[in-house]
Parts: C-alpha cells; structure tokens; sequence
C-alpha cells in the first residue's frame, strides 16, 4: 500500500517561488565590483531569475546543458543560481582563483555553452577564450555603460543587456528532481579536477538539512553573511537555504579584508557569517588591531579546513561569537557534519565543552559515516581509534561527471580521504588527510595537532606541519612558520612552547620559518607544494 499524498518533484524553482511569494520582501545586500552596495529583495530575485531563463531560452540552449560563472557573492550571481538551474540547465561555478590552463581544461571538460564572469576577472576570459571551444555566448556580469568597448571578445554582451529586454514571466518547466543542477570542479592538487554533479533533489535536500538546529539553525531572523565564495560547492549551499527560509542575505563580493568584511557586517546588522579559517584570521586582526566589538555577530560556521583552537577561544571568549566546527567536501554538497553541544554536555565546564567544539562534530541526518582500518574493516567509536573516513547519503557524490576517475565508491560508501577518530557520542574529529598523516616509528601523528598549538603562539601567523623522511623513525614532523608582523619567536621558543601540550615523541624535531605557506584556489594548505620548497630540507637529527 502506497501513501496517499500529492507528489511533486523537489526542484530547485520551487525555492525562488517559495521565497517571492512567502517573503518576497526580505532584503538582498551586495557590495558591487564597483565599490557601491546594491539593494532590492527576494521579489527582484524571483523576477530577474525568470529574465535568465528567457535569456537562455533565446540562446536555444538544451535541457542540461551548462552555464558557467566566474564571479563573486553578489545579487547577478544569484539570480543565475536559479534562473539556470530552474530552466533546466545546469549551472557550472568555476574557481577564478584556479590557473588559466585549469579554467580552459573545465570548461571544455564541462562543455559550457555560456559564460558569465564579473569584469574583475576579463583578464582571466581574455586569457582563455580562444581555447574554450564550446562556449558560444560571453556575458560580462555589468551595466551596458560598464562594458569595454576593446575587450577582444566576440560578441561580448552585458549582462543588463542580455536580461533586461526578457519577460519577468516565466513557466518554470516540471521535469525528474534527480535531473542535474549544478556541478563544481574539485580543488584537487594531483591530477585533472574531477566534478561533482548534483541534483535538484540532493540540492534540496542539503538546503533543508542546513537549516536544522543543530546544524547552521537559519531563520527569516538572520542576517547572513556567506564570506565563502559562491564558486566553492555552492557557498555551502546557503543560497538555497536562504531562499528556503527568507533570511537576509549579505554578499562582500570582492572585498574579503577584515577592514571591509567588518564594516558590512556591523553596517547590515549580521548575525550569522560562514568561511573558511583564512579569511576570519585577517577578521580577528582586524578587530583586535583597532580594539573593536561585534554588535550583532552571534555565530559563525567555519570549515574548509580545522579550525585553530586560539581561533575558537578567540571569537567566544573576547566576542562572544560562538563558533561552528563543520567539516565537508565537494563531493557532499558540501556538509557533513556540524559540530553543536548535547544537553548533558550544557552543565560541563567551558574546558570539557572546548574538547568537543574542537571536534568536526556530529553527521547531519542524510549522512552516514564510519572509520575503516586497512583491512578495510570497521572500526570502534571510541574517540581514540584512528581510521580511514567514508560516508555514504543523498548528497554524496555517486561517480564523477564522466566518470572520471572511474568508480569512486567501496561498497557503496565514498571514501573521503581524510583520517579521523568518532567518540561513542557520534563526534567525528579529523585527524589529518591520508596523505598529510605522519607515521613515525609506527604510530601515527596528527599535522593538524602540531598546526593548532603552533597557532595559539602569539607571534605565529600561520603554520604547516609535514614529514620529513627519517633513517630510524620512517618519518618525523617538522613545523613551517609564518610570524606575524613586528613580532619575533625563535625556533627554541616555539618548540618550548609544545612541552606539556602534546607528547613528547610528537614534538615537532624542527621549526622552520617561511616567508609564506602556499594556498590553494580554495584556502587550504598546499603541503604538496610546501613539500617542493623544502626537497633540500635536511632533519638536524637524521
């Protein structure tokens, strides 16, 4: 026997609909290439969206096929988040910060058919255009007075020009909610990125599950300020959560220094912020430099890569901004879990409650996971066992568009790549990426350890632990530093500084200081290319 309820497809249109007819009011802020904030609502949202489809329809672009952007947070990109994917095309985000040669590889890899990039990034278009074989329609993402009359781009069309004569009236089309949404490349360091292909289902479905209590707990209460950029899996989803529930949305577009990301948050009365640690580390400094408050500011959910503990303490204690450990990947959508206090954990002490914050936290419903040794068996949640991550549910990547790569999959489960312990209450804590782990004399050592009590040394910027080969050990850990300006730590200062913190034989052997730790298009550490710089690096005790 079958249920007897109406059944309709979970579709990413039904979330622009949704939000013009239920809170259509509900403001839209973003801050332009331009320098100068733009206003309207979600009603605008809705309208312009409907614009897009008419656009694509102009353009004879089938059911599937992909539009590209090379943008930042802002209200133009959010209206190509659903007038895209509500038609039935798919919208295909790439990473600006990627090299040249890369964002010429996906596109053609992707075969986009249009592409719609901010002016900041023309150079970048100019650079690649000629070798993107399957676009057919540029759109630079302005006024008509903003366009370059010189851009060497054929055809080049402003985005207000390619809109702005469509009808607002639309018919969304109704078609399988497992049809393809959205697609991300990944930020892999080895290798051609591989995509993620998502539904409209799983989009939904994420978007709802963000929106929990004890997950990012969004509201038509907040104010929310996506720092994480709209190209890395979707800004976490919180665009769609956004429109789900009718929150106030706050795009920084280019301007992500702590000076300017402040002063939008205390001008538009932020109350929930999400990036990654790099971007709140310049925050931080910014704040603590001028000897500033936070008036609105109650939570913010950092991921992307763990968390400092100074960078916990530092937001709760002296601002009281209570921080959200999360953990994710492309191949999720992105979440996975969310770390938030239990009940019985309320009546602990801040220190017994600082250990499980330190964690990734508990899955999300519609995620399952578990550790698995090299046997490839299970293995127990007893907050100590380390294991190889894999994680299963509706959000998770089945294969790679193309099947690149080939079955990603081990028994039904995707492994993750990344090395953890869960505890008997479900909090899952990273312990390192497979490849990051260090295994000295048998017994492994987290690089994510040795990093955290590096960072909570006042004069260390930022810091990246990796192996270096030992005769008698295997491997050893060694620690690169960046200082901050104006300030001095020697490396016997920095090593004292572990000493009763972690144990002996996981004590770095050296601390080597840089003038900078390479970064990816996403943020995070590039230890592969830390490990180029320091080939002729040799341990003192080998």
């Amino acid at each position: 026997m079958l249920g007897l309820m109406q059944s309709q497809p979970l579709l990413i249109s039904a979330l622009i609909t949704h939000a013009e007819r239920h809170h259509g009011d509900g403001e839209i802020v973003s801050r332009r290439v331009e320098g100068d904030l733009h206003r309207y609502t979600w009603r605008d949202v809705g309208q312009r969206a409907r614009q897009v489809a008419n656009a694509l329809d102009a353009e004879q672009l089938l059911f599937s096929d992909r539009v590209a952007t090379l943008a930042w947070n802002g209200y133009r990109h959010l209206e190509l988040y659903f007038g895209v994917s509500g038609s039935g095309r798919v919208l295909h985000t790439i990473n600006p910060r990627l090299h040249p040669d890369q964002v010429a590889w996906i596109a053609n890899h992707a075969e986009d058919q249009v592409l719609c990039f901010e002016l900041s990034f023309l150079p970048l278009v100019q650079a690649v255009h000629a070798r993107c074989g399957t676009i057919k329609k540029y759109v630079a993402l302005c006024g008509p007075d903003q366009l370059p009359k010189d851009s060497g781009i054929p055809h080049l069309v402003s985005y207000e020009d390619w809109i702005g004569g469509r009808p607002s009236t639309y018919d969304w089309p109704t078609f399988d909610e497992n049809s393809a949404s959205s697609m991300c490349y990944t930020s892999g360091t080895t290798g051609n990125p591989k995509a993620a292909l998502y539904s409209h289902r799983s989009t939904i479905l994420h978007a709802f599950a963000a929106c929990l209590p004890d997950v990012m707990a969004l509201s038509a209460r907040d104010s929310v300020l996506p720092v994480v950029p709209m190209f890395h899996v979707n800004a976490w989803g919180i665009p769609y959560s956004a429109a789900l529930t009718g929150c106030k949305l706050v795009f920084p577009g280019a301007a992500l220094d702590g000076k300017s990301v402040y002063e939008l948050m205390e001008q538009e009365g932020v109350t929930f912020a999400a990036g990654v640690p790099t971007v709140w580390q310049m925050l931080l400094g910014h704040v603590k430099q001028n000897h500033l408050r936070f008036s609105t500011l109650k939570r913010t959910v950092i991921g992307g890569s763990a968390c400092p503990p100074a960078m916990i303490d530092a937001f709760r204690e002296e601002y009281g901004v209570d921080v959200l450990h999360a953990w994710g990947m492309t191949e999720m959508s992105p979440l996975g879990t969310l770390c938030t206090l239990k009940n019985k954990h309320l009546a602990m002490s801040p220190d017994e409650q600082m250990k499980i914050r330190l964690k990734q936290g508990r899955a999300i419903f519609g995620v399952d996971m578990k550790i698995v040794g090299d046997d490839g068996n299970e293995l127990p949640w007893d907050g100590k066992t380390y294991g190889d991550l894999y994680v299963r549910g509706p959000w998770v990547v089945r294969e790679y568009f193309k099947g690149e790569g080939g079955d990603p999959l081990v028994d039904g489960w995707f492994p993750t790549g990344d090395v953890a312990t869960i505890d008997r209450e479900g909090y899952m804590q990273i312990t390192d990426r497979s490849k990051d782990v260090i295994k000295s004399g048998g017994e492994w050592i987290s690089s994510i350890d040795i990093e955290n009590i590096a960072m909570a040394h006042p004069a260390v910027q930022m810091a990246a632990c990796v192996g270096m080969r030992h005769p008698k050990w295997d491997e050893r850990p060694i620690v690169a530093v960046v200082k901050r300006p104006g300030m001095e730590v020697t490396r016997e200062e920095l090593l004292k500084f572990y000493e009763g913190k972690i144990a002996k034989w996981q004590v770095p052997d050296d601390v080597v200081f840089v003038e900078s730790i390479p970064l990816g298009a996403t943020g995070k550490m590039l230890k592969t290319r830390l490990r180029d710089q320091l080939k002729d690096y040799r341990l003192p005790t080998a």
